[in-house]
């Protein structure tokens, strides 16, 4: 296994993507974890992950094990991972004299590390510190115009550094570099498929609950749809996957949950749309909507179970949704924001959670789907945020402003499927803006509300490119809408990409 020691990078996650599509499993751990915990888990492999601190002669913000340095792990160091190795081997660390951001030209040294890699090629840079000296027992095997020690390399090809990001998709041979650390240099195997991934599931579900009662947090989604079939198929009666209307769903939502999955499943639907509406009412901040929803869902959670006689809890929290809500690794990323199946869960609950996609990405759950025998229209759709369309309606809730957006989405999500765009894109949804604007229609004045269109591209959700939508698909979209909701006049789109925004407005 390959551990990814977690420095703060937002692109932490995506390393432990691009291990995983070379078909290595690895898990993400807090700097500081113990060699002695790697070491039990069957590590042989450790990656050192980029990060937002800074070393100096006097002092070193992150501290990992030392241990880890001994002998014991084949290492590779990525921007601040690579600075750490040179700092604990006797290097020098220092304020670059200019700052590297964004695509770099690198000159690669002949090296194993570097085969299949040309002469020069495009990197991603992101640091201000570089290392000025380099340690004893190393040598230099990378440089780029403004940084002379780019990449190093232990004597004995133990260790390695890289102070450009290989994970990142603009270093054009980022993952040839990855393989050929993973498989030449370390001489790892292939075994992380999904038939892996499906008993890695199941196994945590059975050590999880033994023989007790479970109910699965069912939203209709791939996550949650794949996670309810999974239990079933683990627990048979002794699970229930419940189906909680909050009022916030897309147009005939419980409808197609239940053609979907009502014969796969132990299924039950819960209308509980009054009381969550209820609690919203006149509430704007989105932090505070996502804590209402997590807190509401749990409560009818735990009414649900209690029912049924069931201790666990089931989720398809995934790992994008654990990195934006909290570093739960210990380490010093930032929170992006507040998911509601995790950082807006109640802190005391009466339900055990079982989350066996917590360190999955959505496109493994959906390899998951597929070799368990999902429909692939259920495979294929739009990830829905747990409070549906609470943080598409931006400031407070009310049911007109929830019709108007059903019917706007509607409109859209009709008219990509039918341009055959729908199954291209990652995301697309509507937001309903909390403005007004000046139209006229029929020769009169009109004064009605502004929605936002919003269709991206993307692999993980970790990053997202907007979707180059034909404008004559936009244009019939926006004809439809302002045509059939009366409420709207106007139609914008959204070209922003993840970072600097998010995929979801709130």
């Amino acid at each position: 296994m390959v551990a990814i020691l977690d420095f703060g990078s937002q692109y932490t996650q995506l390393i432990a993507r691009r291990v995983r599509e070379l078909k290595i499993y690895c898990e993400i751990y807090p700097y500081n974890v113990p060699a002695s915990n790697l070491k039990e888990k069957n590590v042989r492999v450790i990656i050192l992950s980029g990060g937002p601190g800074h070393i100096t002669e006097s002092e070193l913000s992150f501290v990992p094990d030392n241990e880890i340095f001994r002998g014991q792990f084949k290492i590779l160091g990525i921007c601040f991972g690579m600075q750490v190795i040179a700092k604990f081997f006797g290097g020098k660390v220092e304020r670059g004299k200019v700052r590297e951001y964004g695509k770099t030209v690198f000159y690669p040294e002949k090296d194993i590390i570097f085969e299949d890699v040309p002469q020069s090629t495009v990197v991603w840079m992101s640091h201000y510190d570089q290392v000025t000296r380099l340690p004893d027992g190393f040598k230099i095997i990378g440089r780029t115009e403004n940084c002379d020690i780019a990449a190093i390399k232990k004597n004995d090809g133990t260790i390695y550094g890289l102070q450009f990001h290989p994970e990142v998709l603009h270093t054009e041979k980022g993952k040839t570099i990855l393989k050929n650390f993973l498989f030449k240099v370390c001489a790892l195997g292939t075994d992380w498929t999904p038939s892996s991934m499906v008993d890695m599931a199941k196994n945590e579900i059975k050590s999880k609950i033994n023989n007790g009662k479970i109910i699965c947090a069912l939203s209709g989604g791939v996550d949650s749809s794949t996670l309810a079939v999974l239990l079933h198929q683990v627990a048979g009666d002794n699970s229930l996957s419940v189906f909680v209307n909050h009022g916030l769903l897309r147009k005939n939502e419980e409808v197609e949950v239940k053609n979907a999955l009502g014969s796969m499943v132990n299924m039950k639907y819960v209308d509980a749309s009054e009381i969550f509406l209820n609690k919203l009412k006149g509430v704007a901040d989105p932090e505070m909507k996502r804590k209402i929803i997590g807190e509401t869902f749990i409560k009818v959670f735990e009414k649900e179970a209690k029912e049924f006689g069931a201790d666990f809890l089931a989720q398809g929290t995934l790992y994008p949704d654990v990195i934006e809500s909290v570093s739960v690794f210990g380490g010093p990323t930032s929170r992006i924001k507040t998911h509601h199946n995790v950082g807006g869960l109640p802190e005391k609950m009466n339900l055990k959670l079982v989350e066996p996609f917590r360190y999955l990405f959505k496109d493994e759950v959906r390899k998951i789907a597929k070799a368990i025998g999902l429909p692939s229209n259920l495979i294929q759709r739009h990830p829905f945020p747990g409070p549906g369309l609470a943080v598409r309606i931006i400031g407070e809730i009310d049911r007109e402003k929830i019709e108007i957006l059903r019917e706007v989405d509607a409109i859209y999500i009709d008219e990509l499927r039918k341009a055959n765009l729908y199954n291209k894109r990652w995301q697309a949804f509507a937001v309903l803006l909390p403005v007004r604007s000046v139209g006229v229609m029929g020769d009169q004045r009109t004064y009605q509300y502004v929605v936002a269109l919003r269709a991206v591209t993307s692999v993980d959700a970790m990053t997202a490119d907007w979707a180059r939508i034909p404008l004559k698909v936009l244009e019939k979209i926006s004809s439809r809408i302002v045509n059939e909701v009366k409420t709207v006049n106007r139609v914008v789109y959204d070209i922003t990409s993840k970072p600097p925004a998010t995929i979801e407005w709130e």
